[in-house]
């Protein structure tokens, strides 16, 4: 099978996106899909737009764990290029291989949370005024040893005043 791309129903074109309120508000935009079929190498899944001149504070990835037993899916979060800034698939998170396993007094549930981290290391990223909105994404590099359905969530904070 061919990578494809798979959108969240908040990543629509027609889905409004959230604009921000008096300068300096933080806002947050976010998206889910319900994974039902192991990923591959390529698979993008496009979780939610920003709206013009967005600067990203933060962001967190939550899912089940979508691969039990000896993990080895890898994913990574980054933006698809608007009209100004180019695209960068692990901007905001080179995710590695994700464990699902609890952790005690940090994950106390079997499912994966990885923060967004990238180039928000240097501080928040502000994308180029009138570059247009801006695609928030998960793309997949290695697919799941032993796969299991399951959600996975994308929440991005962030201003755009």
């Amino acid at each position: 099978m061919a990578a494809e791309t798979l959108t969240a129903d908040r990543a629509a074109s027609t889905f409004p996106i959230p604009q921000g309120g008096p300068a300096g508000m933080l806002t947050v935009h976010w998206g889910s899909y319900a994974v039902a079929a192991n990923v591959e190498d390529g698979d993008i899944f496009e979780m939610h737009y920003l709206p013009d001149n967005a600067t990203v504070h933060d962001g967190v990835l939550r899912a089940d764990d979508l691969d039990t037993g000896t993990e080895v899916l890898d994913g990574d979060i980054g933006w698809a290029a608007n009209e100004s800034d180019a695209a960068d698939p692990d901007g905001f998170l080179n995710g590695g291989v994700w464990l699902g396993d609890a952790v005690v007094g940090v994950k106390p549930e079997v499912m994966t949370s990885l923060r967004f981290n990238g180039v928000l290391k240097d501080g928040p990223k502000t994308f180029t005024a009138g570059g247009g909105k801006t695609m928030v994404q998960v793309e997949f590099n290695v697919a799941a040893n032993s796969f299991t359905a399951g959600d996975l969530s994308v929440w991005t904070y962030f201003t755009n005043r």
